[in-house]
């Protein structure tokens, strides 16, 4: 008898302590949590089954809490993701906690997972595009989209796009001084003037400028736009070029307009302003935006700063900023990262490299929408180079620079706070 109580005890105890256990906590510092990247897909995959979310800013690296359902624990276990179960009372503790005017802390609502879409080429693999290959690992699912469905108005259908290292200028990605010959650059080259003339363009460059135009609409209209590498610089220099010829003859069969650089209007642009064209067909360089030529920084001390934000009054720049470090390795690509003195003063910098001032990861607003521009191709892999083996991400479940790439994608997902009037 005596056992027989002993046992209804524990398993009053093991009840009460079930009962109790209300939350689950995605701890995101740097020491328990053991796989970063697909915490977020575990958050993402709670939002898109309906369940409640809040991102708990600068709360041990950003954390996420979320209500403790067995189908949640077990998907933790699936994806090796560490979680905490808290009980009520320690889950309004933390909350109390994070609310106290003191902390330099806030908590979001994260209301639905946002619908997402990656501008990219047909037949590209995931492993080509840093966002991509997150997105595949973390086990957030998207759609490809390509020139077709934005032309045909389909970027209605989505909260959230990214842009594939893409080049809006028309130039082929500046690969004709070392690839002109090389039979990959050559089929690109063909299957875009085939794609332009489909769609009832006489150029690439026209083709690509009417993409630019109407993701530019996407975003001013309410959505968010995330770019990384080429897609940043060149999309703001396809804005700035509408009307203007600046593709020389081996891109589009004429010449470039006379004088070209005096006719770029600057204020048709996201980020950046008052650069000079590279007219120079065989540079692999766009323009004095990127840094990649002008940096002197040895791989070693290649590091980027996020920047600190007060979590209650900006809110935004704190939760593309959130992470388990605030020093990050650098990482190159055909634009490694933005001259400062040429962001617009209304863009905010959200990392930078204080040795070379170095703007690599910006945002801003346009119209009622967001856009983010992040320099640099992958990472995790410092030098890519063309036909370089694809980053393993089993191998960087707890890479800073990739964890920047999936506040993005949870950014559509917040609340949003009404205005006091």
């Amino acid at each position: 008898m005596k056992n027989f109580k002993s046992v209804c005890i524990v398993l009053f105890l093991l009840c009460v302590s079930a009962v109790q256990a209300n939350f689950i906590l995605l701890p995101m510092d740097e020491a328990t949590q053991k796989n970063h990247l697909k915490a977020y897909g575990i958050t993402y995959w709670a939002l898109d089954k309906q369940y409640k979310a809040s991102w708990l800013l600068n709360y041990r690296g950003g954390s996420f809490l979320l209500p403790d359902a067995a189908e949640i624990r077990k998907e933790c276990q699936i994806r090796n993701v560490s979680y905490e179960v808290l009980s009520d009372t320690e889950a309004n503790q933390i909350l109390e906690e994070i609310s106290s005017p003191s902390q330099n802390m806030e908590t979001v609502v994260l209301e639905k997972a946002p619908k997402i879409a990656v501008y990219t080429p047909k037949g590209k693999q995931p492993w080509d595009d840093a966002v991509t290959l997150v997105l595949t690992y973390a086990e957030i699912p998207y759609k490809e989209i390509y020139d077709e469905e934005v032309l045909s108005d389909q970027l209605i259908l989505y909260d959230w796009l990214h842009l594939h290292h893409e080049d809006f200028t028309g130039q082929y990605g500046k690969f004709f001084g070392a690839y002109r010959n090389a039979p990959w650059y050559i089929e690109q080259k063909k299957e875009a003037e085939v794609l332009a003339s489909k769609l009832g363009y006489a150029k690439v460059s026209e083709e690509k400028l009417a993409v630019a135009k109407k993701i530019r609409d996407f975003v001013i209209g309410g959505g968010f736009m995330f770019a990384m590498c080429s897609a940043t610089d060149s999309f703001d220099i396809a804005l700035s070029a509408e009307g203007v010829d600046i593709c020389e003859p081996m891109f589009d069969g004429d010449e470039s307009d006379a004088n070209y650089q005096s006719k770029i209007d600057y204020s048709q642009t996201f980020a950046f302003k008052d650069y000079i064209l590279e007219r120079r067909p065989e540079r692999y360089e766009f323009s004095t935006i990127d840094m990649t030529e002008k940096r002197r920084i040895q791989f070693e001390k290649d590091y980027f700063t996020l920047m600190e934000y007060s979590a209650k009054w900006d809110v935004i720049p704190s939760m593309l900023c959130q992470n388990h470090t605030q020093l990050v390795k650098g990482f190159m690509g055909q634009s490694t990262s933005f001259d400062s003195e040429l962001v617009k003063s209304n863009v905010m910098v959200l990392g930078k490299n204080e040795l070379n001032d170095e703007a690599k990861y910006i945002h801003g607003q346009k119209g009622k929408g967001f856009f983010t521009f992040y320099g640099g191709h992958d990472p995790e892999d410092y030098q890519h180079r063309v036909g370089d083996e694809p980053t393993v991400l089993e191998l960087h479940p707890n890479s800073p620079g990739y964890r920047l790439i999936l506040n993005n994608v949870l950014f559509p997902a917040a609340k949003k706070k009404k205005q006091k009037t």
